[in-house]
């Protein structure tokens, strides 16, 4: 094997963060030579800055939003680094600056994920323009700025082109990502299964049942940005037609955990218990080949499916004439799985059938960019925990900045507000995991960095500069350990390189982050956005969401028609049950007197997928195998339980239809061989209808136990 080939293997294992961080190392080692040649190592210095700036929001996006974040973020480092190098002289009235800028990154926020990475830009700003002696008159502050504008702009250029060079590696990565998602959810789902129902109801199974789920949330996003944005790409069908199928497959996983309750204890049970979780783990054996495929751009063929277990498991169970409807559903559920494994296959050939949606269907996809200034309206009330947090963040950091000067050592003042900064997130739950990650990151970057200063090598601290500065943005929201490290590392040698008389600082440094790590923490307390306090509105968007798919969920299939609406309301539901677990996951933190119920918010979270899985195989009913159906009774059936459902979430009182006759939800009547469906989607829509009010009465307990708010 040539040289040429393993580069090439060893590209072909990196992670898309991983890429990136690479891209932006020698991004910031292109501005700083670039400038270093034409300006000197001051010069390059303020130029890699300015790079930095704009480098922060440099993340696996495409190209249009690479342009537009990176320009916006090189803006606000350029205008807040100006304003903190004019007051430099005036240390009150930058100690009130410092707390402006702030409370204005993050207000940012309200602007949601995309400008995460952005509301960091004016803390950096204040660190890096702080980091070296203060600059004479207007006319050196000018000409630094003009170093550092013009460090941003070949940054912004750099990041742009090499957006568009690595849009296909970035798009198979994030499909690649969203295949091991999925079958990482397939093997959680495996070993429930294999568990059996006493193991499968406790804490543990259910917890990581729900991580994957959350894991797969994470993903199909970025990918489905990716992917559909670029739905025009020669490479982007095939990718685009496996994400969607990737995405209906978890919504058969759904459905096939539906009647496992019936299934019973004897030793045929077992067998068959033990036959769906070895399928189930195949199919995630599949999913992982195929991710494999996608990441490294090979051809996949499906692996063959051992049939014989499962459908010798079947007979088996069948044999008993009281279990045949239940075995016939269960063998029609593994062929559903089949057959969408099928269909990816297929799709990732080339060979399937058109994607379901046009290119402009798809956009409704894609997550909102732009900068509208009504993202701030919700924000302007007391209530709302981002104006909190930029209240917070705004009192902290002034507070950390007055607190440095007064200090024994005040040579770096800024190295206690970027410790706080970085520490003090949104909530307790993040604030705590950074406070832990920043204090060891300090102490493992000072100690690379004591070992740098022995080997006394400058161009070995040179190339752990820039090595630093890729590390810490690759790491950032994958582990902030990593990143806390190589941040430690980077601050030590910029500030040696601005002033290389003053050393290397690194007991200064070291104290500045534990203090800085527990005025954080102390500052948690002050205006806290309790995790209860949204809570109400969490729940309206889980009821409301899952009003909405139900209606487009139970709406009969026309030919010809798209289902894109039935697309956006589905990833709103799955979006809206994210926000629950999330928030439960935050509170555990939070002081016990003020946790939301996390019992009843764990029932609530299994109703809705219960609800969700229900609502999976009715579609799939009437989709699958429309034929069967009566199309009149099977339409005002569908028309009956979703105007029932609709009121169940609404909180309306039960009213019997008698489109919709009950049926007893313990038990399966099989329709009699020949005889139409109607039997079986109605009973499937009355458990559809049990499920809906399963998920209002878990919501009303939420808000039963919930604590009143603060």
């Amino acid at each position: 094997m040539t040289l040429a080939d393993r580069l090439r293997r060893w590209a072909l294992q990196l992670p898309a963060y991983l890429l990136n961080g690479i891209g932006v190392a020698l991004g910031v080692l292109l501005v700083q030579m670039l400038a270093g040649a034409a300006g000197g190592a001051q010069a390059a210095l303020l130029a890699t800055s300015g790079a930095i700036y704009a480098s922060l929001a440099d993340t696996p996006n495409p190209p249009r939003r690479t342009w537009h974040r990176t320009v916006l973020a090189a803006a606000v480092g350029l205008v807040s680094g100006l304003l903190v190098t004019a007051l430099r002289g005036h240390v009150a009235v930058l100690g009130v600056l410092v707390g402006v800028l702030a409370f204005g990154g993050s207000m940012l926020l309200a602007w949601g994920v995309r400008a995460g990475p952005i509301s960091f830009v004016p803390v950096l700003a204040v660190v890096f323009s702080m980091a070296g002696p203060a600059p004479g008159g207007w006319q050196v502050q000018l000409l630094h700025a003009g170093w550092m504008a013009a460090g941003a702009a070949l940054y912004i250029g750099w990041a742009v082109a090499t957006s568009r060079w690595l849009q296909p590696r970035y798009r198979a990565l994030a499909l690649a990502g969203v295949l091991s998602a999925t079958a990482a959810l397939f093997r959680s789902r495996a070993r429930m299964l294999a568990a059996g129902p006493r193991e499968a109801a406790g804490a543990l199974p259910l917890q990581d049942w729900m991580q994957r789920q959350a894991g797969l949330d994470e993903r199909l996003q970025p990918a489905r940005d990716l992917l559909f944005s670029a739905a025009g790409a020669p490479d982007a069908p095939r990718g685009i037609a496996v994400l969607l199928h990737a995405i209906g497959l978890r919504d058969t996983l759904l459905g096939s955990e539906l009647d496992l309750n019936l299934l019973g204890t004897d030793a045929a049970a077992e067998r068959l218990r033990l036959a769906l979780s070895a399928r189930i783990d195949a199919a995630a054996a599949a999913l992982e080949l195929l991710a494999l495929a996608v990441q490294t751009g090979r051809p996949f063929t499906l692996p063959p499916a051992d049939a014989d277990a499962l459908g010798a498991a079947l007979t088996a169970f069948a044999g008993d004439p009281r279990r045949a409807a239940l075995s016939a559903a269960l063998r029609e559920r593994a062929r559903h799985v089949d057959e969408d494994l099928v269909r990816m296959e297929l799709a990732w050939r080339g060979e399937a059938a058109a994607v379901p949606l046009d290119v402009a269907e798809l956009q409704f996809f894609v997550s909102p960019e732009g900068w509208p200034l009504a993202a701030l309206a919700p924000h302007r009330r007391l209530d709302s925990p981002i104006l909190r947090h930029a209240i917070r963040s705004g009192c902290a950091l002034a507070a950390a900045y007055f607190l440095a000067l007064a200090l024994p050592w005040t040579s770096h003042p800024h190295w206690l507000v970027l410790s706080v900064a970085v520490v003090l997130r949104g909530n307790l739950d993040q604030t705590l995991a950074r406070r832990d990650a920043r204090v060891a990151g300090t102490v493992l970057g000072c100690l690379l960095v004591l070992l740098f200063a022995w080997l006394g090598q400058p161009w070995l601290s040179g190339a752990a500069f820039l090595l630093a500065v890729g590390t810490a943005h690759a790491f950032a929201n994958v582990r902030y350990l990593v990143t806390s490290t190589a941040a430690t590392i980077m601050a030590l040698l910029q500030a040696h390189m601005a002033q290389p008389m003053g050393g290397y600082a690194v007991g200064e440094r070291l104290a500045d982050t534990l203090l800085g790590a527990l005025l954080a923490w102390a500052f948690c307390y002050v205006l806290p956005a309790w995790e209860r306090r949204g809570l109400e509105r969490l729940l309206a968007r889980v009821l409301a969401a899952a009003r909405t798919l139900a209606a487009e969920a139970l709406r009969q299939p026309e030919a010809g028609r798209s289902d894109v609406a039935l697309r956006l309301a589905r990833r709103e539901f799955y979006e809206a049950i994210g926000s629950i677990a999330a928030s439960a996951q935050r509170s555990r933190a939070e002081p016990a007197r003020v946790q939301v119920p996390l019992a009843a918010m764990a029932t609530l979270l299994t109703r809705c997928h219960l609800l969700l899985a229900q609502l999976s195989a009715a579609r799939t009913l009437v989709e699958r195998r429309g034929d069967q159906l009566d199309a009149a009774a099977a339409r005002q059936a569908l028309a009956a339980a979703a105007a029932e459902v609709d009121a169940r979430l609404a909180g309306a009182p039960r009213v019997a239809d008698p489109a919709l006759p009950d049926v007893p939800p313990d038990a399966l009547r099989a329709p009699a061989p020949g005889a139409p469906m109607l039997p079986w989607l109605e009973r499937r829509l009355r458990l559809v209808v049990c499920g809906a009010e399963g998920v209002a009465e878990a919501a009303a307990a939420v808000r039963a136990h919930a604590p009143p708010g603060l």
